[in-house]
């Protein structure tokens, strides 16, 4: 996919979330759907897209991670991904709900957490049909990281991200936390 392909998809998402968000099926409370104008998003940045080797871990652990609610979720600590970003080494833990499920979850805070971004962290899902080239490389783009239900209504519990998954670097990409305002 070339670079104009690749934006007029993320485009594409980002409007049919929106539509989304405006409707009946909105993690939004009617109030604040009526006011609704959007989410905000960093601008799009290939510089955040990477196609990467996931590093299966040989033993697979199960995790628990407690949620928004304090409830506990188990998950499995399936591989992890190893990068860069402006020179600094990365690496962000994969999970899975399921051993045999093929999506891999990838919740994670950086230096906008709680700043630009929802303070319990942004998730990535990235589905195989999706996500995996034929190379066996995964595509992991930031681009894509959203904010969970949580971080629009007290009604949903979300999963916290884990410590091990804080990168010490800014991710000026995907899903801010606030939504655009009427102007």
């Amino acid at each position: 996919m070339n670079a104009e392909e690749w934006k007029s998809v993320i485009e594409t998402e980002r409007k049919q979330k929106d539509e989304f968000f405006s409707g009946y099926q909105s993690p939004l409370s009617f109030e604040k759907r009526k006011d609704f104008q959007g989410l905000s998003y960093y601008p799009m940045d290939m510089n955040y897209k990477f196609e990467l080797e996931l590093v299966e871990h040989l033993k697979k652990e199960f995790l628990k991670i407690e949620d928004t609610k304090g409830d506990i979720r188990n998950f499995v600590r399936y591989g992890e991904f190893n990068f860069k970003i402006d020179g600094v080494d990365c690496k962000l833990q994969v999970y899975k709900s399921e051993l045999q499920d093929n999506v891999l979850f990838i919740p994670f805070k950086d230096l906008t957490t709680g700043k630009e971004t929802y303070s319990a962290g942004r998730y990535l899902d990235m589905e195989e049909y999706v996500s995996r080239l034929p190379s066996g490389k995964w595509v992991l783009d930031f681009n894509k990281s959203y904010n969970p239900w949580c971080a629009y209504s007290d009604n949903y519990a979300c999963p916290i991200t884990p410590a091990e998954n804080l990168l010490k670097v800014e991710i000026r990409a995907g899903e801010k936390y606030l939504m655009k305002k009427n102007e």
